[in-house]
């Protein structure tokens, strides 16, 4: 099989995986017939099991495909993919240490606090920078693909998990997205939100520049090529 179409399959099915199995008609009926913490460790796993091969097939198919285009040559550009990336490591850390309604064992009368004030779903903005500042510097077709599954995982999955916790909470997570944004920043440029300095993650910022150093001093070893490459 061409590399290309296994890494594109592998990504449909990584992706449709998640959306299959939390969407509104098949999420209730597998909470109903095991329990809810069954069914969590049932999609935890169908994550594991669905992400191992895509990540395989890619790492033995790397720049696959024709090339669509070349960054790597301008530094404003390699620049732009390290903020990205710096990004990504702030929201994911700073989200997983902030409650939401949408996270497990969450209060739906969540307030936002923190990183929520620059986006309701920091972890899903996470990985759609983190394929983005990839997809700047990997232009074969089999990178973009790869890497395009994750910002597509991101904007389809927050759009799901909005319109899924809608369902299920009602009127309290309605006015919790009436007064976030999806969008990075856009709660607060458009006033619904107002930063103060508390809400300055300094612990997430200050993981994350721990593991940004660990990412450049270990991507050689576990993936090969220079960080982003």
């Amino acid at each position: 099989m061409d590399p290309v179409i296994k890494i594109a399959f592998w990504a449909i099915v990584f992706i449709g995986a998640h959306l299959v199995v939390t969407s509104s008609w098949v999420r209730p009926r597998l909470v109903a017939a095991m329990g809810e913490q069954p069914y969590r460790g049932l999609f935890s796993l169908l994550a594991f099991v669905t992400l191992i091969p895509l990540v395989v097939v890619f790492a033995y198919n790397k720049h696959a495909g024709p090339l669509l285009w070349t960054l790597r040559d301008f530094e404003a550009v390699r620049w732009l993919s390290w903020v990205l990336m710096v990004a990504a490591l702030v929201l994911l850390v700073a989200g997983l240490m902030t409650p939401s309604p949408v996270a497990i064992g969450g209060s739906p009368d969540a307030r936002a606090r923190g990183v929520l004030k620059l986006t309701r779903h920091p972890s899903f903005v996470a990985f759609a920078l983190f394929g983005f500042a990839h997809m700047l510097m990997n232009g074969f077709v089999g990178d973009v693909i790869f890497f395009g599954t994750f910002p597509v995982l991101g904007i389809l999955g927050g759009w799901h998990q909005d319109s899924r916790k809608l369902a299920s909470l009602g009127e309290s997570y309605r006015r919790f997205v009436e007064v976030t944004s999806f969008f990075p920043g856009l709660a607060l440029i458009s006033g619904k939100q107002h930063w103060q300095s508390s809400d300055t993650p300094w612990t997430a910022l200050g993981a994350s520049a721990v593991l940004t150093v660990a990412l450049v001093l270990l991507h050689p070893m576990l993936f090969g090529g220079a960080p982003l490459g």
